[in-house]
């Protein structure tokens, strides 16, 4: 230190600090040799304590105030002195201000995952983070446990070790609560007060600091059980997934005949349209009425095809027939073909294809 900066060290005769920032917690008076002199005024603002070390040992500490530092209210530090009727000159003391107001925003979160055995998926990985508060209750304690001779200490310095204890006391709260994981959510308010206590337990009288909130934002299962969490409510939303079936068959029916641009389009459709009809039939649908005055259906061995987009289509029972038409995907000029039939014909001059089509109505009079 020049000449200058101990002269003005010298002078100075106002010992504070003004805190300018949010985390800080301990911070310690900077002063020439720790020359502190007879008359020289401590302010110590809200929110702070300021502590008195002389050659190792605690001596002092002042509330929020305004003092001048004399021998009468500086009690231990007479005595370790040796003072007995004040004192005229410089005397050399360390001070360091205690931040005492809750620092906020601070973050906690398990590093690895917490091993639980769960109720429904039996043992599970969870992970969890949250949020805390941290203020300073025991200048002392701190002091000597964490602080040391820094000359400056704040939040990030004990991040590490509350997270330490914090996670700790987490998983201990996970082994005793019993609670199943799909749960945990419904519990985050009255888990975050017990995690306070055990936490608050391990900190206050050893390290004299206070955990005034806790609070536990979310709980999280391993990547691989969400998803299939996911699927298994997505498939309780759908329910019936039987109906759900019938849903996307008539849906890609009416699709394939808005768009009747190609065979292939319309070979589809109908291929959605016979598959439907399968499937109402292996469901025990009800039978689809037949036509007034139609021919009773021929027997279950009976087959057709269809001639789509010019190639040969099926075998389709008569019943699927009869859907593809009331789907409006095969028409009269459809050809059609069963066994016992010499050639292909048109589904509207073959007697059991056309009565599924109902009667038709007479030419317009001219």
């Amino acid at each position: 230190m020049g000449l200058f900066d101990k002269l003005r060290g010298e002078l100075v005769d106002i010992v504070e600090w003004i805190d300018d920032s949010k985390h800080t917690l301990v911070w310690r008076f900077p002063r020439y040799q720790n020359e502190i002199k007879n008359g020289a005024q401590l302010i110590v603002r809200p929110g702070q304590k300021a502590v008195f070390v002389h050659r190792g040992e605690i001596a002092d500490v002042f509330d929020e105030g305004h003092y001048e530092l004399k021998a009468d209210n500086l009690p231990i530090l007479s005595t370790i002195m040796g003072w007995k009727h004040g004192f005229n000159s410089p005397f050399r003391s360390e001070v360091y201000f205690v931040s005492t107001r809750q620092i906020t925003d601070l973050k906690w979160g398990t590093p690895n995952p917490v091993m639980l055995r769960d109720p429904e998926f039996g043992p599970i990985r969870l992970r969890a983070f949250g949020t805390y508060t941290l203020k300073a209750v025991d200048p002392k304690a701190l002091l000597k446990e964490l602080v040391g001779t820094n000359a400056e200490f704040n939040s990030d310095d004990v991040a590490e070790v509350m997270r330490s204890i914090i996670t700790q006391a987490f998983t201990d709260m996970l082994g005793t609560s019993k609670v199943a994981a799909l749960d945990l959510a419904s519990h985050y308010q009255e888990m975050a007060g017990e995690l306070r206590k055990l936490v608050a337990e391990r900190v206050d009288d050893e390290y004299g600091l206070e955990i005034p909130q806790l609070f536990i934002v979310n709980v999280s299962l391993p990547e691989a059980v969400e998803k299939a969490l996911d699927t298994r409510t997505s498939m309780g939303v759908v329910g019936d997934m039987n109906k759900y079936q019938q849903y996307q068959m008539g849906n890609a029916m009416m699709a394939a005949a808005d768009n009747p641009g190609g065979g292939g389009a319309e070979g589809l459709g109908l291929g959605m349209g016979f598959a439907m009809a399968n499937r109402m039939a292996q469901m025990g649908a009800a039978p689809v009425a037949q036509p007034v005055g139609a021919p009773p259906p021929l027997p279950s061995g009976a087959t057709w095809h269809a001639a789509i987009g010019g190639q040969s289509s099926g075998p389709y029972s008569l019943a699927q027939i009869q859907t593809a038409i009331q789907a409006g995907q095969l028409d009269r000029s459809t050809l059609v073909w069963c066994a016992g039939m010499s050639n292909w014909q048109p589904a509207g001059e073959v007697s059991q294809t056309a009565s599924l089509f109902g009667a038709a109505p007479p030419p317009l009079p001219r």
